[in-house]
């Protein structure tokens, strides 16, 4: 466990207070095996009859007194074993350290006069930091059951085994249930020594990963030393931080003191967080009873202990253990993990032998060699198999009463877990547990190991706690420090815009859109917040609201309010709140009045609009004739007549007036789209149109922020806004183009003067600065459209929980009517007489109706493609035997005026057409040609003129 928790009877001849410091020992260590060649050694046989090994740990300790018994029950059980040792008797020796780093560094000493080859224990991360050198030197694994400290470690330690989980992973749990409700700051209350130190250290680190932190940190001395009056000095520092999740890990008598002192402040009720490491649970479990003072000071304290699945043997233990014990004394998850360590060093004793090893010790003739003194150091000896005997434990995989016991690539016990539990009245409540594996659940670990490990948030879970104050809501936990200081809030010192923001002359106040806005939702948080405004700026111009937010970073202010853009860089830095305003940067710019004039009918299309209409409807009109031609009368006739007749036809789809009827299917289907076009630009047109002469229209140069990019003219900004940066860094407009303006007077004149006179192109500010800028300026407008989008909100440092409550204060400002109700007392103002006029609009152009174009060009190209086919078909059947019979040149002029020919002739539609014209009697024909002789010559000249041409 790594807890130096020792129930130490005062009389002792050596107390844990008597801790050995690192500085004389290391001299002493160095001293005793110094850099001398190694002596001689001496042998044992292969399998002897008994095999030694240590048991170093405090006996009258709350894991102290569970340990010894299952260390004891743990050897007798592997000597009743045949299977094991096959008749070697396991014999350990028991020596107790009393928590001393001194102490146990003697008997660790003492032990390597006994020809001991391994030490179980210690259980003290202090004494296991020093022990682990003379276990190093000696070459004597030591396996330790409670020593929990993160930073003992296979590297520095190589013969340190830590057969229980490492305080890394419990700091982990400890971590995630933190952030599972939403925590960020915790107050880390620890005893200062290795055990406690290095497991906070590793909190921090777990909590770092989650983007908490711990904001307070409160070592208690070790040692039984620790007064009342010294614990409620710390604790009354503690009431009076931010932070009400408060972390204790510690020893017990301290720890239970914390608690009796902690309920003595009223800090055991409501708004607080207790989570207290396996210190804890390890006294609940192994103590009968608690005094009922003691259970009533802890309350709503959530709970970790190490995880031990459950099985049969571990239920037959618990009931043997009852026997033993008389009910008693508790079983502990770290009597589990002693139990199983004495086996676990059985097997690899066993498996030692197996293979041939031989347990010898050799005289480090560097002890033998240090003269004086009557410390027998030359009856010490290395342990020879020390590295076969290390290399089979870390092979070991086993099942014990804690479950499976392997070691990863870092000699840590696999598939750590921890269990939750809650102190409630004079018992516990699981709520859940936690695993390296798939994190916080109400389902045992050993219950997931088959399904695929999920992390998500959705997956981590736990049951509902009885928190301290015996409620079951979640605490927020944190609250404004009760120690007198205000939140330092920067506030900027306009000197323009002052509706927005700005100082009261002569006081320490401000007034203004913003600030309104503040107040109104602190007074809506359900707990006060102490603050004082503190100008940010020189008050002759505005300042840099970005140097403003960076500010809240170095410390030097709490928070920023005022009239500030919520852009990237800055959220990168600091936590906003909720837009409580909507904001984005646009163009103004002057403007002059548009006359309709006697063109005005054309300006609704720009001059490529009109060409391409023009040219479409002619090919469109040329399509249809050439689809209706062979088959419509309509479509026939001089080629005069024929032209006319394309022109007319086209025109006439514009008003929907065409007479010509079309017959076939494919001119049919051309005109149907044709006209569905000649809808859409007819209903443009006229809309447009009709806004160009009803509307007043205001034309500007400058169309938009496309049109500055373009262009090398000047433009202007607000000082201390972020446009500049904006346009500098996104859009790439040159720092040397850009003019800085300090208030709506300074933007008037510089857009009226213009850049020939030393003004400027055009404005690029926010929003709600133009808006109030030309409420009062009827000679400018907002040309393009809003090209960012953002808001204005408070900042506040990075992951503080109040930016949260604030935007929830913010949120209802805006459903009760409130915010809406503060922008216009200060932002409504009476608008321009030409507030209904327009600046141009853009004219209709092509892009708006290529889509249109070329779903018409389609239709015609596959129509044309589909008749040429269907032409082709029918030409070969229609050549002449004199045709083929004559010359390659003639064959092939004739071919094309055949081709043409084709073209042009008269089709038939159907077989009950061409009966019906066979059926014609000659007087009609001849009828027909009376009354239309010109028409007929005329198509005979025609033909004849073609096939001259050809």
């Amino acid at each position: 466990m790594g807890m130096d928790q020792c129930h130490i009877v005062a009389k002792r001849k050596f107390s844990c207070q008597h801790k050995m410091n690192l500085s004389w020992f290391l001299p002493l260590l160095f001293l005793c095996l110094g850099a001398f060649p190694f002596g001689h050694g001496k042998n044992v046989s292969s399998r002897p009859a008994v095999v030694n090994i240590g048991a170093l740990f405090t006996f009258d300790s709350t894991i102290g007194r569970v340990a010894k018994i299952a260390i004891e029950e743990a050897v007798k059980d592997v000597n009743l074993n045949s299977s094991i040792l096959q008749g070697t008797q396991l014999v350990v020796a028991m020596q107790n350290s009393n928590c001393s780093g001194f102490l146990g560094m003697v008997e660790a000493l003492q032990f390597m006069e006994k020809n001991i080859i391994a030490i179980i224990g210690p259980q003290s991360s202090v004494v296991a930091h020093i022990v682990s050198h003379v276990a190093n030197e000696l070459q004597v694994p030591l396996l330790s059951f409670a020593a929990t400290d993160p930073t003992l470690s296979s590297l520095q330690f190589p013969f340190f085994v830590r057969t229980v989980q490492s305080d890394l992973y419990q700091m982990t749990a400890v971590a995630e249930i933190v952030n599972h409700y939403g925590w960020k700051d915790v107050i880390a209350i620890f005893i200062d020594d290795d055990y406690g130190r290095n497991g906070i250290s590793a909190l921090g680190d777990k909590l770092a990963e989650k983007r908490c932190k711990i904001s307070y940190k409160v070592p208690i001395p070790p040692g039984s030393g620790v007064s009342r009056s010294a614990i409620l000095d710390l604790l009354v520092k503690v009431a009076l931080m931010e932070s009400r999740v408060i972390v204790l890990h510690v020893n017990p008598d301290s720890g239970f003191m914390v608690f009796k002192v902690a309920q003595y402040l009223g800090m055991m009720g409501n708004g607080f967080v207790w989570i207290a490491t396996d210190w804890l649970s390890s006294v609940l479990d192994s103590a009968f009873r608690l005094p009922s003072d003691t259970m009533q000071s802890m309350q709503g304290v959530l709970v970790l202990r190490q995880h031990t699945p459950d099985s049969d043997r571990k239920r037959a233990f618990a009931s043997r253990w009852a026997k033993l014990t008389s009910g008693s004394l508790g079983l502990s998850s770290y009597g589990l993990y002693a139990y199983d360590s004495v086996w676990l060093v059985a097997h690899a004793i066993d498996a030692f032998f197996k293979e041939g090893g031989i347990i010898s010790f050799s005289n480090d003739s560097r002890i033998k060699n240090v003269e004086g003194g009557q410390l027998h150091l030359e009856a010490m000896s290395i342990f020879d198999g020390g590295n076969i005997l290390l290399k089979n434990i870390m092979r070991s995989n086993l099942v014990g009463l804690t479950g499976p016991i392997r070691f990863n690539s870092d000699r840590s016990l696999v598939l750590p877990s921890f269990d939750i539990i809650n102190v409630i009245g004079t018992g516990i409540r699981q709520i859940g547990y936690w695993s390296n594996y798939s994190g916080l659940s109400t389902v045992p670990p050993e219950a997931l190991y088959a399904r695929p490990p999920n992390h998500s948030s959705a997956n981590q879970q736990l049951y509902a706690v009885i928190w301290p104050g015996e409620t079951l809501m979640i605490p927020r936990g944190w609250v404004f420090p009760n120690n007198g200081k205000q939140l330092k809030i920067g506030v900027p010192n306009r000197v323009s815009y002052r509706e927005f923001v700005s100082q009261v002359r002569g006081t320490e106040m401000f007034k203004g859109f913003c600030i309104d806005v503040f107040v109104a939702a602190v007074n809506l948080l359900p707990y006060a917040v102490p603050y004082q405004f503190i100008p940010f700026g020189n008050g002759h111009e505005n300042p840099s609201y970005t140097e403003l937010v960076n500010m809240i970073t170095t410390g030097l202010f709490d928070a920023a309010v005022g009239d500030i853009a919520i852009v990237t860089n800055r959220t990168r830095i600091v936590d906003f709140t909720q837009p409580y305003a909507a904001s984005g940067l646009v163009v103004v710019a002057p403007f002059k009045k548009l006359n309709t004039g006697a063109w005005a009918f054309l300006r609704p299309f720009n001059g490529l609009m009109w060409t391409v209409t023009a040219v479409l409807f002619i090919v469109v009109g040329i399509v249809v004739w050439i689809l209706e031609h062979r088959i419509n009368d309509e479509f026939r006739g001089p080629p005069k007549r024929q032209f006319i007749t394309i022109i007319w036809f086209s025109l006439s789809t514009m008003f929907f007036a065409h007479r010509e009827n079309t017959v076939s299917t494919l001119g049919r289907l051309v005109l149907i789209i044709w006209l569905f076009v000649v809808l859409i630009i007819n209903s443009s047109y006229t809309a447009s149109l009709t806004s160009i002469l009803t509307v007043q229209q205001l034309s500007s140069p400058i169309k938009g922020i496309e049109t500055l990019k373009s262009s090398d003219e000047p433009i202007g900004y607000q000082v201390g806004s972020f446009a500049e940066h904006y346009l500098t860094q996104e859009l790439g407009i040159t720092g040397s183009r850009l003019v800085a303006l300090g208030s709506p007077e300074a933007y008037a004149k510089a857009l009226q003067d213009g850049p020939g006179k030393g003004g400027v192109a055009a404005i690029v500010d926010e929003r709600p600065y133009i808006e109030l800028f030309l409420s009062t300026q009827c000679k400018f407008r907002v040309v393009g459209q809003e090209f960012t989008k953002s808001g204005w909100g408070f900042a506040f440092p990075r992951d503080s929980p109040l930016a949260i409550d604030m935007s929830t204060a913010i949120l209802q400002l805006s459903e009760n009517g409130d915010l809406q109700r503060i922008h216009d007392k200060w932002l409504m103002r009476s608008a321009c007489s030409m507030e209904g006029a327009e600046l141009e609009s853009d004219q209709l152009h092509l892009k708006s109706f290529w889509g249109l174009f070329l779903i018409c060009g389609i239709a015609c190209f596959l129509a044309l493609l589909i008749y040429f086919f269907q032409i082709m078909n029918k030409f070969p059947r229609s050549a002449s035997p004199d045709a083929v019979s004559g010359s390659t040149g003639d064959f092939r002029s004739g071919r094309l005026r055949r081709f043409l020919s084709l073209i042009d002739e008269k089709s038939d539609q159907s077989n009950k057409r061409r009966k019906m014209g066979r059926s014609l009697s000659e007087n009609e024909r001849n009828k027909e040609w009376e009354s239309n002789p010109q028409s007929s010559q005329t198509e005979m000249t025609s033909r004849n003129v073609i096939n001259s041409v050809y």
